[in-house]
This record gives structure tokens, C-alpha cells and sequence, in this order.
């Protein structure tokens, strides 16, 4: 079937767990997702604004059904407690891991990580870690793959970092947030293998939104203000709105035609509808056993064991 982010697939049954949802694209992927009739899960740190981006979405989609859990990133304990509440909740069909800091390199997490390392890509292990099994029995359950979709970025192929030591310092912001990235990358591919071997049916989906601007994004009460709008930025002019960022996440979650393994993006990498996109090969088809090397440095620093 053909996708389009004009006419999704109904999602009514299902239920979608987004984190960082109380602002930008996590926020407009589920808005998108309530209004296909899915149940949504707005996982975020902050108890008012995830009632904010809840009393949004129920603006915008009326009777959506809409729930909220509170997960800060920068603490596994946190992630901890979050799963426990999710797995709680009833059967999870999908998971899309949106949710990280996206500021400044300075500072680390409450257990002491880099505070980009770790919101991006240990919180993140350490969570679709805890709800695998859950998935796995929804996915079990449906006779559909359950999926867990990952949001990275088209930085990743510009600039191939070495990220065997997942830990090693990186020099600034871009390099920071692109070493976070091609660790999620590798590790997704590695999921998607492992879940293939175990024949676990989840399926672990890559995803890049192009380049999404606030003077794009449409306004929401509690969650966008109108002024936004009127932000300078150097790439409007061929960018896109966070609420087009969304559609690759979204189709991700939704389009029935989606296999594991697969990596969705804007044609032309910046804006537009979502296509599937060519793997990089430097995360995708690591030389030796570099996938390995990296997962193992993430069960071990989360201290969570994944099944997959």
C-alpha cells in the first residue's frame, strides 16, 4: 500500500509509547498517532507539561486517549521506574525512543554518564531493554511484529566517527550528539539481527526527520506559542516544521509495509514525505565485531541485560 501523513492507517487497538513528547517531534508524532486513533503514551520528564502536551493533543484530536508517564532520561533509575509503569499499563504495540537532551555538552547525568551519551543512548538501551518482553507479547499476541522504531540523524553519514569506546570524549556539541547518534544506529542494526536470530517478534526500525525548524512548526496551545514562529533560523528556507519532522517516526510506527531493519528519511534528506533510505554502511555493516563490542559496553553500563 502507498503512505501518506494525510491518510494514515487507522490505528484504533493500538497503543504507542512516545518519550519526549511534550515538545517538538515527539510531541507532533503523537498528536499524529492519537489523531489515527491509536492510544498514546506521552513519556517525558516533566509532570505539567506532559499535562500540557496531553490537554494539546485532546485540542487537537477530541476524545483522543491519551496517557502519561514520567520518565527523566538523565536518570536509569528513572527509566527504571517507567518501565515498570508502562509494562503496567496494558499491551504496548510500538515504542518510538525520541526522547534526549539537546543542549550543551557540559554536565552528565545523574549516574555520572555524558549528558548526551547518556539521555540518547543508554536511557534509551536501557528502556527498550526493560519493555522487550513486553513488546515481544504484544507483537506474539497481534501475530504482528511489535516495533521499536529510533529516532538518529543525517549527520551520521557525513562525518564517520569511531565509536568502539562509546564512552571516549567527543569535542563540541556536533560531534557529541553524532557520537550519540552512530551508536544508536549501531546498535538498532544489532537489535534487528538479534531479534531475527531469537525470532522475537519486534521489529527494530531506524529513522532520521530531516531538518525541522520552530519558524515551521505550527503553533499549540501550552506547547508551541504563536511567537515561535518568528525565530530566526539559517535553515527555514529549505527546511520543514517539527510536524513534517515526524512523518518518518510516524510512518514508522504505522505503515503495515515496514520491516525491521529498514531506515526512513526525507528523500532528499532535508524535508518532504518519507521514504526508505539506503543504509549507511559504516553503522549498518560494521567492520569485525564492532556492533558486539558496542552492545556489550551498553548492557554493561545499564546495567540491563537485553533478550533479544
Amino acid at each position: 500500500m502507498s503512505w501518506t501523513p494525510a491518510h494514515l492507517p487507522d490505528q484504533t487497538g493500538r497503543t504507542h509509547v512516545v518519550t519526549g513528547s511534550t515538545a517538538g517531534i515527539g510531541y507532533f508524532a503523537a498528536e499524529q498517532l492519537a489523531s489515527a486513533g491509536a492510544h498514546v503514551i506521552l513519556a517525558a520528564r516533566s509532570p505539567e507539561r506532559l499535562a500540557a502536551a496531553r490537554a494539546s493533543i485532546r485540542d487537537q484530536v477530541p476524545g483522543a486517549a491519551v496517557s502519561t508517564v514520567v520518565l527523566d532520561l538523565a536518570a536509569l533509575a528513572s527509566v527504571r521506574r517507567a518501565a515498570t509503569e508502562l509494562a503496567a499499563l496494558g499491551p504496548i504495540d510500538d515504542l518510538f525512543l525520541n526522547g534526549a537532551a539537546m543542549r550543551s555538552t557540559s554536565g552528565t547525568t545523574s549516574d555520572g554518564l555524558p549528558i548526551l551519551l547518556g539521555t540518547h543512548v543508554v536511557a534509551n538501551f536501557a528502556l527498550l531493554g526493560l519493555l522487550l518482553p513486553a513488546l515481544a507479547a504484544t507483537g506474539a499476541a497481534r501475530g504482528i511484529p511489535a516495533r521499536i522504531v529510533h529516532a538518529s540523524t543525517g549527520f551520521v553519514r557525513r562525518l564517520r566517527l569511531d565509536v568502539d569506546d562509546v564512552i571516549a570524549p567527543q569535542r563540541g556539541f556536533f560531534r557529541s550528539y553524532t557520537q550519540a547518534k552512530t551508536v544508536t544506529e549501531l546498535y538498532a542494526y544489532e537489535l534487528d539481527r538479534r531479534l531475527r536470530a531469537a525470532d522475537t517478534p519486534v521489529a527494530s526500525v531506524l529513522t532520521h526527520p530531516g531538518v525541522g525548524v520552530d519558524a515551521k512548526t505550527p503553533a499549540r496551545r501550552g506547547v508551541y506559542d504563536p511567537r515561535t514562529q518568528r525565530r530566526r533560523n539559517p535553515f527555514s528556507p529549505w527546511a520543514q516544521g517539527k510536524d513534517a519532522a515526524a512523518w518518518p517516526a510516524v510512518r514508522a510506527l504505522t505503515d503495515p509495509g515496514v520491516v525491521g531493519g529498514e531506515y526512513l528519511g526525507p528523500a532528499n534528506g532535508r524535508r518532504g514525505e518519507p521514504v526508505r533510505v539506503e543504509h549507511n554502511a559504516h553503522t549498518a555493516h560494521p567492520d569485525g565485531d564492532r556492533a558486539a563490542r558496542v552492545w556489550e559496553q551498553l548492557e554493561s553500563l545499564t546495567g540491563v541485560p537485553v533478550p533479544a
